[in-house]
Order: structure tokens, then C-alpha cells, then sequence
């Protein structure tokens, strides 16, 4: 027998129970209320993580030259790049991932998720919401029809430390927003460079001839002007609620001895700094892991510039061996500090690229255009199981043929893992419910 819901997920079954729940006393919120509870319960029980680490791969990173080579494919597919043997007995990665081929018992490699959105805005949109766009959007569009991961988990777990619960670093990726969550839960962008020997992140100290007194003056007579009366204190998009929220966290970065300690990256011995790599996606990875011992939840490192129609073999070849240390190292070092098994790392973009290998107009070197079908994303900490790889793409990399994945299974994934319900409703200023998440459905092997 079917089990039929409303759009509020209430069943046939449940409205009967709540009929004899009215007559002993107890009310449709009341029940309401204590399902909820029950749900909130279950799903902290399911939580394995506290945070997450996302390294956004921004413009789609080949599969073929990264974790799913084909060696076995015709060399218009195969490519220039030769496979290596990983610490998982008949997995193989690129001739570039030579560490994490050394740790790959350490994270788990997903092969097969696939979906049909094959330009940077709204596959962008689709991996970082886990909710396609409602109408179709071009290659460079900005698009913000659903909250994004990072600002869900500040929205979901975020605590008042001292520091924002969500940052991105370089930039805030295209889809990367609060949607209608709000400005409270953008990300807080750290552009400045870390590698810098002058790195100083805004905010978080006094600007020069400001002394405290100075600080503390404007900041009563702010609180004075704040008692004022506004039009309408929750209208929806009120610019002046977004700067409020803005101006608080900049309050709260430069009177936060948590902030100025995280942020104090010069503080790091020289060997950790070498370790991670003197480049500026090193440095930002070993801030993103100072930023996650100061109790920050979610960080983006935005990880530009994977778009290579022209010069795949050329840029990957000298941009993947920093890359693959770099991320190894930021699995080995979260481990070593006791801070993996709840911390969830991250690694993707948008989509993969296309098997055969192209050579665009007027280009003299080849490379790989968008595709969709069929892509590699590396899931470590978090409770993760290490070494698991799950599903696969055919032989030659055309698609996701074995436990066929969609981007929605990949972010009901991470919000489980932080223990947050992927079926959650959210209501937008209007009133309108939202689903999280329209398939909530995880990838169980990684949720054990």
C-alpha cells in the first residue's frame, strides 16, 4: 500500500495519529513539534562532522587527468598523461597525483556522478546548492536560486564566536550565497593573498590612526543610531540589514582574539609553510585549516582557472603536482592534529570535460571541452570511509555507468554528515517553503 504525503511530507497515517493525538490531549502542533524533534534527533546521531573544507575547482577540472584516467581508451581519449598505481590495489590515478596515490586509503573517490547542466553557471549553481536552476542560464552567469552549501552549514550550526560562520577565499564562487537566507550568511571573503609576506586580512585590526578610544567612541554611537526606528525591520532584501549584518561581523573580526589568532598565519613554523607550498593555494589551504581549529564551520577555497579548452597537457602538467601536494597535505595534516574524523574535505568542480581531446579555433594546443556526464570528486574526513571509490564511468570515460550519482545525492551527502537534514523545509521571507535538498537521499557508503 502506497504511504501518500502532503507537500509538507505529512502522511495519510501521520493525520490519523494526530486525530487520536487531538483527542488525548495533544494538539497537530504539539505533535507537529515532537516529530521535529524526533527528526532533529535522528539526524544528529547521523552527524560525523563539525565542518568542512570545500576546495572549489571553478570551471570543471578533467577527470581523465586527475583521479579516472583511461589508459585502455584510444589515445584521442587517453591522452598524454600515463596512470599510476595507488595505495588501493587496482586503482589507478593520473601520472600527477603521486600523493594522493600514496594516501588514498585516507579518502574516498566518487567516480560516477553525473547531471545534465553543461555550462559554468548552472552546473556551478547544481553542485553547490544540490538544486538545478530554474531556467536555463549562460556560461557566465551569476546565478542564486537556492542557498549554498557553506551558507546552509552557517545558517544550520553556526555558533557566535567571534568569527563568521562561512568564508571563501579568494573569492565567493558564482553560486556560492545565502540566497534567501540572507546577508547574515554570505560568506565572509578573504581576497588578500596569505603568501604574502605582508598579508593582513581587513577587518580584523584597526585601520592605521584609529586609536581604541576612537574605536570604541563610534562604535556607542553606532549602537545610538541602531535604536532608531526602521521602516520595516524584516523586509526582505532591506540593504540596510545587509550592511548591519556586515558592519557586526566587522565588529566582532577586529574585538575577536579568535580571529586574531587565526588569522595570524605568520605564526605557522617555516617546515608547516613548506609543507603546504609557498604558492597562494597552499597558503590559503593552511589557513583554511587554522580557520577550522578557531571552530569556523564551513571554508571555501575557490580554486579558479580548471577551464582548459586549449593546453590541458601543458597547465595540468605544471599546476597538478602543487595541487595534488596541497591537498594531500591537507588531509595528512588535519589527521595529524586530530581534527580529520570531523572535518569533511572537499574536492570538485562543476562537471568534468569531454573524452575526445579537441583543439578549439585557433588554438595550437588541445584540450578538453565541458562534460557534464561524467566527473571525479574526492570526499575525505568526516566520517568518510578511506579508500572507498564509488561507481564508475565506462572505458572511456563518456559516463557515469555504475552507481549513477546526481549532484543532489552528493550535497544530502555533506549536509548528513554535518547533521543536518537534507529534507529540511526552509522558509523564504515571503513564506514559501524550500526543500534543502529535493532528493535528499546520501550516498550511503559514505554515510556508515
Amino acid at each position: 500500500m502506497p504511504t501518500w504525503t502532503n507537500c509538507e511530507g505529512v502522511s495519510r497515517r501521520d493525520c490519523l495519529k494526530l486525530g487520536l493525538g487531538s483527542w488525548l490531549g495533544m494538539g497537530l502542533v504539539d505533535a507537529l513539534r515532537m516529530r521535529a524533534a524526533g527528526d532533529e534527533s535522528n539526524q544528529s546521531r547521523l552527524a560525523t562532522a563539525k565542518s568542512v573544507v570545500l576546495v572549489w575547482m571553478d570551471g570543471g577540472p578533467t577527470h581523465f587527468e586527475t583521479l579516472d584516467p583511461k589508459m585502455d581508451a584510444p589515445a584521442e581519449i587517453r591522452g598524454e598523461f600515463s596512470a599510476i598505481n595507488t595505495k588501493l590495489p587496482g586503482v589507478h590515478f593520473s601520472q600527477h597525483m603521486k600523493r594522493l596515490a600514496s594516501i588514498a586509503d585516507k579518502f574516498a573517490t566518487i567516480r560516477s556522478i553525473r547531471h545534465d547542466q553543461g555550462n559554468h553557471g548552472a552546473g556551478n549553481h547544481y553542485m553547490m546548492t544540490g538544486a538545478p536552476p530554474r531556467i536555463p542560464v549562460g556560461c557566465g552567469a551569476f546565478v542564486s536560486f537556492h542557498p549554498s552549501m557553506g551558507s546552509v552549514v552557517a545558517h544550520e550550526v553556526g555558533k557566535n564566536n567571534g568569527l563568521p560562520p562561512y568564508f571563501s577565499m579568494p573569492s565567493m564562487s558564482r553560486s556560492g550565497g545565502p540566497n534567501f537566507l540572507g546577508a547574515k550568511y554570505a560568506p565572509f571573503v578573504v581576497g588578500d593573498d596569505p603568501n604574502g609576506a605582508n598579508f593582513r586580512v581587513r577587518d580584523v585590526a584597526l585601520p592605521k590612526g584609529l586609536t581604541d578610544d576612537d574605536f570604541q567612541h563610534r562604535s556607542d554611537l553606532r549602537k545610538l543610531i541602531d535604536k532608531l526606528p526602521r521602516i520595516n525591520e524584516k523586509a526582505a532584501g532591506d540593504p540596510v540589514l545587509g550592511l548591519d549584518e556586515y558592519y557586526r561581523q566587522g565588529f566582532n573580526l577586529v574585538t575577536s582574539p579568535a580571529a586574531q589568532a587565526a588569522f595570524d598565519i605568520h605564526k605557522e613554523p617555516d617546515q608547516v609553510r613548506d609543507r603546504y607550498g609557498r604558492n597562494s593555494f597552499g597558503q590559503r589551504a593552511l589557513l583554511s585549516r587554522r580557520l577550522i581549529e578557531a571552530g569556523v564551520p564551513f571554508v571555501t577555497l575557490y580554486d579558479g582557472g580548471w577551464d582548459h579548452h586549449a593546453d590541458l597537457f601543458g597547465a595540468c602538467a605544471k599546476r597538478l603536482p602543487e595541487w595534488d601536494n596541497t591537498v594531500a597535505t591537507l588531509i595528512e595534516d588535519l589527521e595529524e592534529r586530530g581534527l580529520l574524523s570531523s572535518t569533511l574535505v572537499l574536492a570538485l568542480g562543476e562537471f568534468g570535460r569531454t573524452p575526445k581531446i579537441s583543439t578549439l579555433s585557433g588554438q595550437s594546443k588541445a584540450g578538453r571541452d565541458h562534460w557534464s556526464n561524467a566527473m571525479s570528486v574526492l570526499m575525505a574526513g568526516g566520517g568518510t570511509p578511506g579508500g572507498a571509490v564509488v561507481g564508475a564511468t565506462d572505458k572511456n570515460g563518456y559516463s557515469a555507468v555504475e552507481r549513477v550519482l546526481s549532484p543532489e545525492n552528493f550535497v544530502s551527502t555533506v549536509y548528513t554528515k554535518m547533521g543536518i537534514d537534507p529534507d529540511k523545509i526552509l522558509y523564504t521571507p515571503q513564506g514559501r517553503p524550500s526543500h534543502l535538498v529535493s532528493d535528499p537521499t546520501p550516498i550511503h557508503e559514505l554515510c556508515t
